[in-house]
Protein backbone atom coordinates (compact mmCIF):
# COMPACT_ATOMS: atom_id res chain seq x y z
CA UNK A 1 0.00 0.00 0.00
CA UNK A 2 2.83 2.30 0.83
CA UNK A 3 4.15 1.65 -2.72
CA UNK A 4 1.06 2.35 -4.36
CA UNK A 5 0.38 5.41 -1.64
CA UNK A 6 3.67 6.85 -3.36
CA UNK A 7 2.31 5.93 -7.12
CA UNK A 8 -0.49 7.93 -6.26
CA UNK A 9 1.29 10.93 -4.62
CA UNK A 10 3.45 11.39 -7.39
CA UNK A 11 0.31 11.36 -9.92
CA UNK A 12 -1.01 14.74 -7.56
CA UNK A 13 1.90 16.20 -7.36
CA UNK A 14 2.13 15.96 -11.64
CA UNK A 15 -1.45 17.22 -11.42
CA UNK A 16 -0.94 19.92 -9.22
CA UNK A 17 1.62 21.86 -10.74
CA UNK A 18 -0.52 22.14 -13.81
CA UNK A 19 -3.36 23.47 -12.51
CA UNK A 20 -3.76 27.19 -13.90
CA UNK A 21 -6.29 29.69 -15.54
CA UNK A 22 -7.20 27.78 -19.05
CA UNK A 23 -5.94 23.80 -17.76
CA UNK A 24 -8.56 21.55 -19.03
CA UNK A 25 -9.70 19.08 -16.31
CA UNK A 26 -9.32 16.39 -19.27
CA UNK A 27 -5.58 17.31 -19.29
CA UNK A 28 -5.08 16.85 -15.70
CA UNK A 29 -6.71 13.29 -15.74
CA UNK A 30 -4.78 12.36 -18.76
CA UNK A 31 -1.39 13.60 -16.66
CA UNK A 32 -2.19 11.64 -13.95
CA UNK A 33 -3.02 8.47 -15.57
CA UNK A 34 0.31 8.72 -17.78
CA UNK A 35 1.94 8.95 -14.54
CA UNK A 36 0.18 6.38 -13.03
CA UNK A 37 1.08 3.46 -15.51
CA UNK A 38 4.26 4.46 -15.98
CA UNK A 39 4.86 3.05 -12.68
CA UNK A 40 3.04 0.00 -12.84
CA UNK A 41 0.09 1.01 -11.34
CA UNK A 42 -3.72 1.30 -12.52
CA UNK A 43 -6.57 3.56 -12.09
CA UNK A 44 -8.37 2.44 -9.52
CA UNK A 45 -11.42 5.06 -10.54
CA UNK A 46 -11.84 3.96 -14.03
CA UNK A 47 -15.12 1.54 -14.44
CA UNK A 48 -15.56 2.00 -11.08
CA UNK A 49 -19.33 1.77 -10.01
CA UNK A 50 -22.61 0.26 -10.80
CA UNK A 51 -24.90 1.00 -13.96
CA UNK A 52 -22.56 4.18 -14.31
CA UNK A 53 -19.00 3.54 -14.43
CA UNK A 54 -16.95 5.79 -13.51
CA UNK A 55 -14.71 6.89 -16.91
CA UNK A 56 -11.52 8.43 -15.99
CA UNK A 57 -8.59 8.07 -13.26
CA UNK A 58 -9.08 11.23 -11.16
CA UNK A 59 -12.16 13.36 -10.12
CA UNK A 60 -12.08 17.08 -10.55
CA UNK A 61 -14.33 19.51 -8.43
CA UNK A 62 -14.81 22.86 -8.83
CA UNK A 63 -16.32 25.22 -6.15
CA UNK A 64 -19.61 23.75 -5.58
CA UNK A 65 -18.73 20.39 -6.71
CA UNK A 66 -17.82 18.41 -3.44
CA UNK A 67 -16.98 15.47 -4.81
CA UNK A 68 -16.95 12.93 -8.13
CA UNK A 69 -16.88 15.70 -10.58
CA UNK A 70 -16.01 14.14 -14.52
CA UNK A 71 -13.20 15.34 -16.14
CA UNK A 72 -13.56 17.03 -19.29
CA UNK A 73 -13.33 20.00 -21.74
CA UNK A 74 -13.97 22.50 -18.78
CA UNK A 75 -10.80 24.97 -18.19
CA UNK A 76 -10.08 25.79 -14.96
CA UNK A 77 -10.64 29.66 -14.57
CA UNK A 78 -8.63 32.26 -11.83
CA UNK A 79 -10.28 32.54 -8.72
CA UNK A 80 -11.58 28.87 -8.82
CA UNK A 81 -11.35 25.96 -6.09
CA UNK A 82 -10.22 22.52 -7.92
CA UNK A 83 -10.89 19.73 -5.82
CA UNK A 84 -8.96 16.34 -7.41
CA UNK A 85 -9.21 12.94 -5.81
CA UNK A 86 -6.96 9.79 -7.28
CA UNK A 87 -6.77 5.93 -6.61
CA UNK A 88 -4.17 3.89 -7.47
CA UNK A 89 -3.69 -0.13 -7.78
CA UNK A 90 -0.62 -1.23 -7.25
CA UNK A 91 0.32 -5.08 -7.25
CA UNK A 92 -3.54 -5.54 -6.07
CA UNK A 93 -3.47 -2.82 -3.23
CA UNK A 94 -5.02 0.44 -3.53
CA UNK A 95 -3.92 3.71 -2.13
CA UNK A 96 -6.43 6.62 -2.40
CA UNK A 97 -6.01 10.72 -1.36
CA UNK A 98 -7.07 13.98 -2.48
CA UNK A 99 -6.67 17.74 -2.62
CA UNK A 100 -7.99 20.89 -2.67
CA UNK A 101 -6.68 24.28 -4.22
CA UNK A 102 -7.09 27.60 -5.40
CA UNK A 103 -6.40 28.37 -9.48
CA UNK A 104 -4.49 31.62 -9.45
CA UNK A 105 -6.07 34.33 -7.32
CA UNK A 106 -8.49 33.40 -5.19
CA UNK A 107 -10.75 35.22 -2.46
CA UNK A 108 -9.66 35.43 1.74
CA UNK A 109 -13.28 33.16 2.21
CA UNK A 110 -12.22 30.85 -0.59
CA UNK A 111 -8.39 30.42 1.18
CA UNK A 112 -9.63 30.59 4.57
CA UNK A 113 -11.59 27.07 3.44
CA UNK A 114 -8.97 25.20 1.92
CA UNK A 115 -6.68 25.90 5.13
CA UNK A 116 -9.56 24.67 7.23
CA UNK A 117 -10.11 21.32 5.11
CA UNK A 118 -6.49 20.42 5.04
CA UNK A 119 -6.05 20.84 8.70
CA UNK A 120 -9.21 19.26 9.85
CA UNK A 121 -7.26 16.06 8.24
CA UNK A 122 -4.40 16.54 9.88
CA UNK A 123 -6.80 16.93 13.17
CA UNK A 124 -8.48 13.32 12.26
CA UNK A 125 -5.73 11.66 11.43
CA UNK A 126 -3.92 12.37 14.89
CA UNK A 127 -6.73 10.33 16.54
CA UNK A 128 -5.22 7.78 14.48
CA UNK A 129 -3.93 6.08 17.22
CA UNK A 130 -4.10 2.30 18.19
CA UNK A 131 -7.30 1.51 21.13
CA UNK A 132 -8.81 4.58 19.58
CA UNK A 133 -12.33 4.62 17.96
CA UNK A 134 -13.63 5.52 14.29
CA UNK A 135 -15.87 8.35 16.19
CA UNK A 136 -12.71 9.57 18.02
CA UNK A 137 -11.81 10.73 13.91
CA UNK A 138 -15.07 11.53 13.37
CA UNK A 139 -15.62 13.85 16.26
CA UNK A 140 -12.43 15.47 15.95
CA UNK A 141 -13.24 16.47 12.01
CA UNK A 142 -16.27 17.85 12.83
CA UNK A 143 -16.00 19.92 15.81
CA UNK A 144 -12.65 21.69 14.25
CA UNK A 145 -14.86 22.27 10.87
CA UNK A 146 -17.92 23.35 12.56
CA UNK A 147 -15.53 26.01 15.04
CA UNK A 148 -15.12 27.91 11.64
CA UNK A 149 -18.65 27.77 10.91
CA UNK A 150 -18.63 25.04 8.04
CA UNK A 151 -20.50 21.88 7.50
CA UNK A 152 -19.51 18.17 6.22
CA UNK A 153 -21.73 16.34 4.24
CA UNK A 154 -23.89 13.29 5.87
CA UNK A 155 -24.16 11.03 2.84
CA UNK A 156 -20.20 10.58 2.16
CA UNK A 157 -17.67 9.87 4.34
CA UNK A 158 -14.02 8.23 4.75
CA UNK A 159 -13.73 4.39 4.51
CA UNK A 160 -11.10 1.77 4.81
CA UNK A 161 -9.28 1.01 1.73
CA UNK A 162 -6.53 -1.99 1.50
CA UNK A 163 -7.11 -4.72 -1.21
CA UNK A 164 -10.61 -2.76 -2.74
CA UNK A 165 -10.88 1.38 -2.76
CA UNK A 166 -13.96 0.74 -0.16
CA UNK A 167 -13.73 -1.57 2.54
CA UNK A 168 -15.38 -1.62 6.26
CA UNK A 169 -15.37 0.74 7.95
CA UNK A 170 -17.26 3.88 7.28
CA UNK A 171 -15.16 6.76 8.34
CA UNK A 172 -17.84 9.73 8.47
CA UNK A 173 -16.64 13.50 9.28
CA UNK A 174 -19.35 13.95 12.17
CA UNK A 175 -19.76 11.49 15.03
CA UNK A 176 -19.08 10.99 18.81
CA UNK A 177 -16.07 10.45 20.35
CA UNK A 178 -15.65 7.02 22.10
CA UNK A 179 -17.98 5.62 19.45
CA UNK A 180 -17.57 2.46 16.51
CA UNK A 181 -14.86 0.21 15.67
CA UNK A 182 -11.51 0.15 18.14
CA UNK A 183 -8.55 0.64 15.56
CA UNK A 184 -5.76 -1.49 15.88
CA UNK A 185 -2.07 -1.73 14.00
CA UNK A 186 -2.32 -2.61 10.84
CA UNK A 187 -5.68 -0.94 9.91
CA UNK A 188 -5.85 1.23 6.74
CA UNK A 189 -8.40 4.22 6.53
CA UNK A 190 -8.97 6.74 3.48
CA UNK A 191 -9.43 10.04 5.84
CA UNK A 192 -11.45 12.58 3.96
CA UNK A 193 -13.03 15.81 5.35
CA UNK A 194 -15.49 17.16 2.98
CA UNK A 195 -16.33 20.68 3.63
CA UNK A 196 -19.12 23.08 2.82
CA UNK A 197 -19.27 26.59 3.21
CA UNK A 198 -22.82 26.45 3.40
CA UNK A 199 -25.75 23.91 4.21
CA UNK A 200 -24.15 20.40 5.03
CA UNK A 201 -27.21 19.16 2.52
CA UNK A 202 -26.39 17.65 -1.09
CA UNK A 203 -27.64 16.68 -4.39
CA UNK A 204 -26.09 14.56 -7.37
CA UNK A 205 -26.09 16.04 -10.96
CA UNK A 206 -27.94 14.03 -14.09
CA UNK A 207 -24.46 13.24 -14.97
CA UNK A 208 -25.08 10.65 -11.91
CA UNK A 209 -21.93 11.05 -10.29
CA UNK A 210 -21.10 14.90 -9.44
CA UNK A 211 -22.14 15.60 -5.82
CA UNK A 212 -22.63 19.56 -5.49
CA UNK A 213 -23.88 21.66 -2.53
CA UNK A 214 -27.41 22.02 -2.62
CA UNK A 215 -26.82 25.84 -2.31
CA UNK A 216 -24.42 26.49 -4.67
CA UNK A 217 -22.24 27.51 -1.69
CA UNK A 218 -17.86 26.68 -2.32
CA UNK A 219 -16.36 23.12 -1.11
CA UNK A 220 -13.43 21.83 -0.22
CA UNK A 221 -12.04 18.14 0.10
CA UNK A 222 -8.51 16.54 1.18
CA UNK A 223 -7.77 12.93 1.88
CA UNK A 224 -4.66 10.85 2.98
CA UNK A 225 -4.75 6.52 3.24
CA UNK A 226 -3.62 5.75 6.46
CA UNK A 227 -2.68 2.96 8.38
CA UNK A 228 -2.48 2.70 12.12
CA UNK A 229 0.84 1.52 13.80
CA UNK A 230 2.00 0.69 17.43
CA UNK A 231 3.57 3.95 17.06
CA UNK A 232 1.25 6.19 15.68
CA UNK A 233 -0.74 6.89 12.44
CA UNK A 234 1.73 6.63 9.37
CA UNK A 235 0.26 8.86 6.35
CA UNK A 236 0.88 6.28 3.27
CA UNK A 237 -0.41 8.74 0.11
CA UNK A 238 3.24 11.03 0.51
CA UNK A 239 5.76 11.25 -1.58
CA UNK A 240 8.33 11.15 0.84
CA UNK A 241 7.68 9.68 4.64
CA UNK A 242 8.33 12.47 7.19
Amino acid sequence: MRAAGRINALALDAVRKMVRPGVTTAALDEAAEAVIRSHGGVPTFKGYGGPYPYPATLTVSLNEELVHGIPGKRALKAGDIVSVDCGTTYQGFVADSAFSMGVGEISPEAQKLLEVTEQALYEGIAQMQAGNRIGDISSAIQKYVEMFGYNVPREYSGHGVGRHMHEAPQVPNYGRPGRGLVLRPGMTLAIEPMLLAGTYRTRVLPDQWTVVSADGALTAHHEHTIAVTENGPRILTVLEEE
